[in-house]
């Protein structure tokens, strides 16, 4: 083929630009944003009539947020809080080992703890133990009437009842961790107590915590059923002063602020804990 000849063959057509090929169109999400408008909207309504509401007194809030007599209510929840948990717990994973005892007879004795302390309602329990006098005059000699006072009556009505809630969180901590692990750990000749504390409570850890963080914001917010035994908590505190004085709203507002703070405290540590002991699994990241 000559050399005239090659120059007269067309050129190959060239592929258009794939910027000009393609045109990117962004989704309309016209249905989300209306949502979201509407609900800021719902929201900014409600936070205005609850700032302008004459009704609540917001002086009258600021005036006793701090009054010695709601700082003193606020610091026996917080005693009592820590005092039911930690016994709640420690009675509660014995509970949990019984349960996951080999001898059945353990395993009925828990069974039937749990079974009975989380059939009852928290406030019948106080109530009873509140009166226990009329159910056992005497106890091994020993008169029972008056024998407790309200804050040993509240302290031991709440323990019993955490307890059965406790026990189920540990065993479900434990048997979330692998046997395979623990076999491989008996295997090395690690002994029980170094199985227990390198091993099974690390993992177990990581299911223990949430619902225990969850249990101890239920626990300082359940401590204020104490005030029928006239325990003198938080909401008790609040209730003194509003029966001298009548107002209502403005105190109950107090303990409320005073328990959304200590609650939004605890969800805070809650986070950090449950993020120490998530280290190395997908949820940390």
């Amino acid at each position: 083929m000559s050399s005239d000849t090659l120059a007269k063959v067309p050129a190959a057509p060239q592929a258009p630009e794939r910027a000009d090929a393609l045109t990117i169109v962004p989704q309309r999400r016209f249905g989300q944003w209306t949502a979201a408008v509407a609900v800021l909207a719902l929201l900014g309504l409600a936070v205005n009539s609850v700032l302008r509401n004459e009704a609540f007194q917001w002086n009258v809030v600021a005036d006793y947020f701090t009054s010695d007599s709601v700082l003193r209510g606020l610091w026996l929840t917080l005693w009592l809080t820590a005092v039911v948990m930690v016994l709640g717990f420690a009675l509660g994973t014995l509970l949990a080992a019984l349960r996951l005892s080999a001898n059945p007879v353990l395993r009925a004795v828990s069974w039937g703890y749990v079974w009975l302390f989380r059939s009852i309602p928290i406030l019948v329990q106080l109530l009873l133990w509140f009166n226990i006098g009329a159910l056992y005059p005497q106890v091994l000699g020993v008169r029972t009437v008056n024998l407790l006072s309200p804050v040993a009556v509240a302290v031991v009505g709440l323990t019993l009842h955490e307890a059965a809630y406790a026990a189920e969180v540990v065993r479900g901590g434990i048997l979330s961790v692998d046997r395979g692990q623990i076999e491989a750990a008996q295997a090395l000749g690690l002994s029980r107590w170094r199985r227990w504390r390198r091993i099974v409570l690390p993992q177990a850890m990581r299911s223990i915590v949430p619902p225990a963080g969850n249990m101890l914001i239920g626990t300082l917010k359940g401590t204020s059923i104490v005030s029928v035994i006239a325990v003198n908590d938080l909401l008790f505190s609040a209730q003194l002063i509003y029966h001298r004085t009548y107002q209502v709203i403005p105190l109950l507002m107090v303990a409320t602020l005073w328990y959304t703070v200590v609650t939004s405290v605890l969800g805070v540590g809650q986070y950090y804990v449950e993020k120490h002991y998530a280290r190395g699994t997908e949820s940390a990241r």
